[in-house]
């Protein structure tokens, strides 16, 4: 009956989506590349702001309710004038929507693995599902409060009403990477010319080489930063001559950018700041309308960070918080030796030619280069590729230059000397760094054709019979390397979902089962896990965070060995002992000691007298 009800409910939500995207494209007349992004982080926004109001679950039956009535409304508006109901599809949005759906398919079929999940992004998740609220400083499940809130918002409204399970929170985080990846899409304007779209989808494709570190199978946002951006990017490329309606776009995408991580006001930044660019460079003698738009624009896009600030500034005033300069830095212990170091490190590993990032640096450099010689010396024409080089150069080295300073004067010693996250900061600009390239250069490409479209009649929109060729051998080339990367991606995340039962969380699952608790009331018993440390899974605290997320309890700590002197006295400190994997030595002890043949399995403690007694429940 549950499931039942929870695919009533999913059709009920993607009526809904349709909805409020039926109203987009009618109230605003934009590209259909851009309505699924705009819808979706409209949503996500809304429900920030709702969650900041302590209206979290009233904020999304609203909106639920206002995307069903929509589409109502639009079917009987359309019954009355008699207008029949068709579906068309070109090329490009039947090949991505078939692409989408066969990823989205696989998503639906992995759970969580990765760290980050259980020590936050899962967790805040499934306390927000519990509570109906955002997390408060009581919340003791969650370690780093100041992390924003605005995908786990989407996430949040998406399994609302389909269900809590970790495969509906990885489709819904799939459809905000979809819908960036549609609307970079919406950067070429002559639709006929399929070659564009098959370069773009070669380009693009790419970008998930420098993602394999966290891929799309976990709740990590390092990957959503760079690609909103350039959604942003297209966008406002795309209506350039029309800077009010590349302002509306602007504002849902920038606006839950900024609260989708701390360092997402970086990205949002680069996004206002071409978006001014491109006002300046296009605008009209009378343009004060658009100089509104602009400025109202950027106002509004701070709404969601102001917001979440004042949060941190009120509700958890004198709480410290990872990554807060006032508390750390120099401040927490760091000395001129440890600096020195950490500077030492940081050069080395940007700087590391064996490294997944600086890989994709040197390559699309040496690419972008060779491009732009060749557009010029062969093709006789001045593409702007080189200036979007400079450009995102600029980009990329204040970038960098910003995580060194995280290192150096914000982040814990103990994460800062070994870099903990490098390899994730990097790929988020690396990201950045070669989707602009790939956007300019399809726009370069675009404007290299001998003849635009609608100059000729389509039977002879090629200078001649070779280029027809070339560009017919342009889109196959294109197509099949794309496929066979995409291809790539597809098997690394369908062999993640098949290894999924060697994984820790699967063994800590199949003990524990994943507890949801009434009203979010956390379980406050003390739980003591024990299992090997294969691949520092306990001392690294990894076993511990996937005990609290599956049994919603704040006080779990974890050991990979008994000391025979010490048993009764560390047993008594907590109420179950939760077996995840077994070993000789711990067999013989706990039957030894406690009578009992260990297994997995969750073991009530009790005390009689001076006798510890270990019951499986």
């Amino acid at each position: 009956m549950l499931y039942l009800l929870q695919f009533v409910m999913g059709v009920l939500l993607i009526i809904s989506f349709i909805g409020y995207m039926q109203f987009v494209r009618k109230a605003l007349s934009i590209r259909w590349e851009f309505i699924p992004v705009v819808v979706f982080s409209s949503i996500a926004c809304i429900v920030f702001l709702s969650g900041l109001a302590g209206q979290l679950f009233i904020g999304s039956l609203v909106l639920l309710l206002g995307g069903l009535l929509l589409y109502g409304g639009m079917v009987f508006l359309g019954m009355r004038r008699g207008a029949s109901f068709r579906i068309s599809f070109s090329l490009f949005q039947f090949s991505f929507l078939a692409g989408t759906f066969i990823f989205l398919l696989v998503l639906f079929q992995n759970q969580l693995t990765h760290y980050d999940n259980f020590s936050h992004w899962a967790i805040v998740l499934k306390q927000m599902l519990s509570t109906d609220a955002f997390p408060t400083p009581d919340s003791n499940l969650i370690d780093f409060k100041n992390y924003p809130l605005g995908t786990s918002s989407f996430i949040y409204y998406v399994c609302r009403f389909m269900g809590h399970d970790q495969s509906v929170m990885l489709l819904a985080q799939g459809l905000l990477i979809f819908s960036c990846f549609y609307a970079m899409f919406g950067i070429v304007s002559e639709k006929k010319r399929f070659l564009l779209y098959a370069f773009l989808g070669l380009g693009l494709s790419t970008l998930s080489f420098f993602n394999l570190t966290i891929r799309i199978t976990n709740l990590l946002v390092d990957f959503l930063l760079p690609i909103y951006a350039l959604a942003i990017l297209a966008a406002v490329y795309q209506y350039r001559h029309d800077i009010k309606r590349a302002c509306i776009i602007m504002l849902p995408l920038a606006g839950v950018l900024t609260v989708i991580k701390s360092t997402g006001i970086i990205f949002a930044a680069i996004g206002l700041i071409f978006l001014v660019y491109t006002w300046l460079k296009h605008r009209q003698k009378s343009s004060w309308k658009d100089a509104l738009a602009v400025v109202g624009t950027i106002c509004g896009t701070l709404i969601p960070y102001f917001g979440w600030s004042w949060r941190m500034a009120t509700v958890f005033q004198g709480v410290d918080n990872k990554f807060d300069v006032a508390t750390s830095g120099i401040q927490s212990g760091k000395t001129a030796e440890q600096m020195h170091e950490i500077l030492w490190l940081f050069l080395k590993s940007s700087t590391d030619i064996t490294t997944r990032p600086v890989i994709g640096i040197v390559i699309f450099q040496l690419v972008a280069i060779a491009a732009s010689v060749f557009a010029y010396v062969v093709l006789k024409k001045k593409w702007n590729l080189w200036k979007a080089l400079i450009a995102l150069d600029v980009v990329m080295l204040l970038y960098y230059a910003g995580i060194l300073a995280l290192y150096l004067f914000s982040m814990p010693l103990d994460e800062a000397v070994r870099l903990a996250g490098f390899e994730r900061y990097a790929s988020s600009i690396v990201v950045l760094f070669a989707g602009g390239l790939v956007l300019c250069a399809a726009i370069d490409l675009e404007r290299s054709f001998h003849y635009r479209i609608g100059e000729v009649p389509d039977y002879q929109a090629f200078k001649t019979v070779k280029t027809k060729g070339h560009y017919q051998k342009g889109i196959i080339g294109c197509m099949a390397i794309a496929a066979t990367i995409l291809l790539s991606e597809y098997n690394g995340i369908v062999s993640i979902a098949r290894t999924y039962d060697t994984t820790l969380p699967y063994k800590i699952h199949a003990v524990t089962g994943d507890r949801w608790y009434k009203d979010g009331q956390e379980d406050n018993n003390r739980y003591l896990f024990y299992a090997s440390d294969r691949d520092q899974q306990v001392t690294n605290y990894y076993m511990q965070y996937v005990g609290k997320y599956f049994l919603y309890a704040p006080h779990v700590d974890g050991i990979v060995l008994f000391y025979e002197d010490n048993m009764d006295n560390l047993l008594s400190g907590y109420d179950y002992l939760v077996v995840v994997e077994t070993d000789r030595n711990a067999k013989w002890l706990l039957k030894k000691h406690y009578g009992i043949d260990m297994k997995e399995g969750i073991y009530k403690i009790t005390r009689s007298g001076e006798q510890i007694i270990l019951t499986l429940t």
